[in-house]
């Protein structure tokens, strides 16, 4: 089973960026359909990003011009550039990765790491 390690998370101010990573270890990466999600205080955990393992990706509304995921098959890694940036974006985001044939929601998760947007 793959095995997912994020990094990146940190303070941003209103409008900044940051860009996180995500490394797989213990996996055939190419295989896996890999997605970024974020649970905000008191709220369910949400799909933010997903990108196929032909790189076909797809975004929730709220991030849509924002935020570009991308996926580096050499390395092994995941990537959320995250661009514009508002409070509303303050969460822990973790990477997923899911064999094709699992439900979206199912598969490795990553221990998160924590994003904070604030003036």
């Amino acid at each position: 089973q793959v095995e997912l390690v994020e990094s990146g998370g940190g303070f941003v101010q209103p409008g900044g960026s940051l860009r996180l990573s995500c490394a797989a270890s213990r996996g055939i990466f190419s295989i896996y359909a890999m997605a970024w999600y974020r649970q905000q205080p008191g709220k369910q955990r949400e799909l933010v990003a997903t990108i196929t393992s032909t790189g076909a990706t797809n975004y929730a509304d709220s991030v849509k011009g924002r935020f570009t995921i991308s996926r580096d098959n050499a390395k092994n890694t995941v990537y959320l550039q995250m661009n514009s940036m508002n409070p509303e974006d303050t969460a822990v985001y973790y990477c997923n990765a899911r064999l094709p044939s699992l439900p979206q929601g199912f598969g490795s998760w990553g221990q998160g790491t924590q994003v904070t947007v604030s003036s």
